[in-house]
């Protein structure tokens, strides 16, 4: 299991885990107030924690007719966008917010698809009648160009090459015309709040590849694996005022 401890965000409103000795990038730069950012001492990794509008059913239901020919395991559990199941709104809702970090020319491929997950020590907290329903897996994004490495800046634009550092972009002449970038992530949509709470854990292959240390990208995904399952274990929500 990946060495982890127990990490406040948002001022104490939320409580999970990152990696042992990784950095608050709020000590580096500036960071968008819906959103925590650390990163690794040692690589381009990035774990991202981020509060956003819940996604609406409507927004689902064009994600789900727009992307399902893509997705062959979302299109299975769906029949069509009109008889979707609850189910499959709350994947195309996680692919709503995957495609999000995507620029055009981007590719992302599923490599785990979304799995329910039960967070029970948040369950516990919750206001009565609440409604939460967690899913995470794998993803892998391919870029045309370094302009993009899994966070997303306070307008949605994409970090500049000053903040490289954080999103995993390289800024070296010398760079490859594509890289890829693997994502393990966490979306828990709270109904009542209308919102979609969305962990990100963002490894960059570049640095690996060249390398060509295959074991090392490796281990560092199991870091990654291992960081979102205690994730999944450890968060909470204590103070639930932060959506009001």
């Amino acid at each position: 299991m990946a060495q982890v401890v127990e990490q406040d965000f948002f001022g104490g409103a939320i409580r999970g885990v990152v990696p042992q000795r990784w950095i608050d990038a709020s000590d580096l730069r500036e960071i968008p107030d819906h959103q925590e950012i650390f990163l690794s001492p040692e690589t381009l990794s990035n774990l991202i924690v981020e509060i956003n509008q819940r996604v609406s059913k409507e927004d689902a239901l064009s994600t789900l007719a727009a992307l399902s020919h893509q997705h062959p395991t979302l299109a299975a559990t769906s029949g069509n966008a009109t008889s979707a199941t609850p189910e499959a709104l709350d994947q195309a809702a996680t692919l709503y917010h995957l495609h999000d970090l995507c620029d055009e020319g981007d590719a992302m491929q599923i490599v785990t698809s979304p799995q329910r997950v039960n967070l029970a020590r948040l369950g516990a907290s919750a206001p009565p009648g609440s409604v939460i329903i967690a899913y995470r897996g794998v993803v892998e994004f391919t870029t045309a160009s370094r302009k993009r490495g899994g966070a997303r800046t306070a307008d949605g634009t994409n970090a500049s090459a000053a903040d490289s550092a954080v999103s995993g972009a390289s800024v070296d002449g010398d760079a490859p015309l594509s890289s890829r970038l693997t994502c393990h992530y966490l979306l828990v949509r709270l109904e009542k709040q209308e919102t979609d709470l969305l962990v990100f854990f963002n490894v960059p292959h570049e640095e690996f590849d060249k390398g060509g240390d295959v074991r090392e990208l490796s281990r560092e995904e199991k870091v990654a694996e291992e960081t979102v399952a205690a994730m999944v274990e450890k968060l909470e929500i204590r103070d639930w005022g932060l959506f009001v």
